[in-house]
């Protein structure tokens, strides 16, 4: 019997990360970063209540930062496995002052099953996941069957899923697996594609490069509801 590597949320990336990348790490990551081995405690690691997302492979940071900046009402966690984009997120929450934004180092995977208790985000945001464009490689694709039922059980009912992807591919490729969701309601309407997320308030420089390349860029916008609901 073959054993079946288990998906992966990230792909391992050589990059060196700069000293003051480096140094934001080493002093801001006590107060900012998430290190528990347990399911986290919202109100305790924010020290409030309030509406919680979650952005899974977040890069550099530079969306999350402007999202969470331009929402202090809401509380944010970023879940990314390069150092180097950590540290440059966390200089950018130095710069602002921000308090609404925590990050988990590790896979997300790791992190939705033993630390991200059930039923208590309010959306999830998943932009420009490793598209894995050689079929060969579709499987490793982070946007699977099983993976999007374990983003819906850490959902609230009404919460909101969005995805972005530059790959055409791709992008038919995950409306396929949300669509055999029955508690996900494609808020663009049932197959439609969706306009551009509030969720995303800038156009990074990954998104500027690939439009420059001529890529359009492919959202889906999706409302978690019940069974009874989706039929």
């Amino acid at each position: 019997m073959i054993k079946r590597n288990p998906i992966r949320s990230f792909v391992r990336r050589d990059s060196r990360i700069t000293h003051a990348q480096s140094l934001a790490y080493q002093t801001l990551w006590p107060q900012f970063g998430c290190q528990t081995d347990h399911l986290v405690d919202y109100d305790i690691l924010f020290g409030r209540k309030a509406p919680r997302f979650l952005e899974i492979g977040f890069g550099s940071g530079q969306s999350l930062l402007a999202l969470a900046n331009s929402q202090p009402d809401r509380d944010f966690i970023g879940v990314e496995t390069h150092k180097p984009g950590i540290g440059a997120l966390l200089l950018g929450v130095k710069s602002l002052g921000m308090n609404n934004l925590r990050i988990f180092h590790g896979d997300v995977i790791d992190v939705l099953t033993h630390h991200i208790p059930l039923n208590s985000l309010d959306g999830i945001l998943i932009f420009f996941p490793d598209p894995w464009p050689k079929r060969r490689h579709h499987a490793r694709r982070l946007i699977q069957p099983d993976f999007v039922t374990l983003l819906l059980d850490r959902m609230k009912l009404d919460a909101v899923l969005h995805l972005a992807t530059d790959w055409e591919d791709y992008a038919r490729h995950m409306r396929q697996v949300v669509t055999q969701e029955k508690r996900l309601i494609n808020l663009a309407g049932e197959g439609q594609f969706a306009g551009r997320s509030s969720l995303r308030p800038v156009v990074t420089k990954f998104e500027r490069r690939a439009i420059e390349s001529g890529r359009l860029i492919w959202e889906l916008q999706l409302v978690k509801k019940g069974l009874e609901f989706g039929g």
